[in-house]
């Protein structure tokens, strides 16, 4: 699917936005300035980066990867944030698509356990989906089940109906290449699974990524197994530990 050139021009948040030129040099830079936007963080393989990502993260983004999921929290316990979807171009990184997105409740953790309702912070893959609707035309495996019906509510009372109706798995404890639905985790139950995006329902998940509707059929339908795809999730400090990769 080609990704309209007007979303080219939405605004992004500074922390967000790409700026300067590529560079190859990869000496990792000091920690930034908390107050400061902080600079494009270069690539392994030479291109700008968001700026949000700093060289810890960077130096697991795979270097063939074209296609990127950012989530940036609002805060380390926070519930709520930005998402926006990059795609790497001869150029640079170029951002296509900006939205509001919403985390777990407890905000965000670097080592996430079931049931602490924290969405994992790293790099994780983007390889399979599924949902109770009949696939939108993703390139991804996509699973069509009846299982993902959901009758529940929120945290805040919400109704949940409608939000496994599409869903992409985040490939956070599981096997790549199965559905999302598959309750094999490899590191063991204490870990936790299940971390998908999914539809969004106006409030916090028990560690889920939730995006606007239109967005997941979006993602579903540009998204490339051929562009290796990933998704960066995190609050802003936590995405820019160790400096700007330089």
């Amino acid at each position: 699917m080609t990704i309209p050139r007007r979303s080219l021009f939405l605004t992004i948040p500074a922390a967000l936005a790409p700026s300067g030129p590529p560079s190859a040099r990869n000496a990792a830079a000091g920690a930034p300035d908390s107050a400061a936007t902080p600079p494009t963080a270069p690539a392994r393989t030479g291109v700008a980066l968001p700026a949000a990502i700093g060289a810890r993260l960077a130096a697991e983004i795979p270097p063939e990867t074209a296609q990127l999921l950012l989530v940036v929290g609002d805060d380390r316990n926070a519930a709520s944030g930005t998402a926006s979807f990059w795609t790497r171009e001869s150029d640079g990184w170029r951002a296509r698509d900006v939205w509001p997105a919403h985390n777990g409740r407890e905000g965000w953790t670097f080592d996430h356990h079931e049931s602490d309702l924290r969405s994992p912070i790293g790099v994780y893959t983007l390889t399979d989906a599924g949902g109770l609707r009949p696939d939108p035309g993703t390139r991804l495996s996509y699973d069509r089940s009846d299982d993902f019906a959901i009758d529940d509510t929120g945290f805040a009372g919400e109704p949940l109906a409608g939000t496994f109706d599409h869903v992409i798995a985040i490939d956070y404890n599981r096997v790549p290449g199965t559905s999302p639905l598959d309750p094999v985790r490899p590191r063991g139950d204490a870990f936790g699974g299940d971390i998908w995006l999914h539809i969004d329902h106006g409030g916090a998940t028990h560690g889920c990524v939730t995006l606007p509707p239109e967005a997941l059929v979006s993602l579903l339908r540009v998204l490339d197994p051929a562009a290796h795809p990933v998704a960066v999730l995190g609050d802003g400090p936590a995405l820019a530990q160790d400096g700007p990769a330089s």
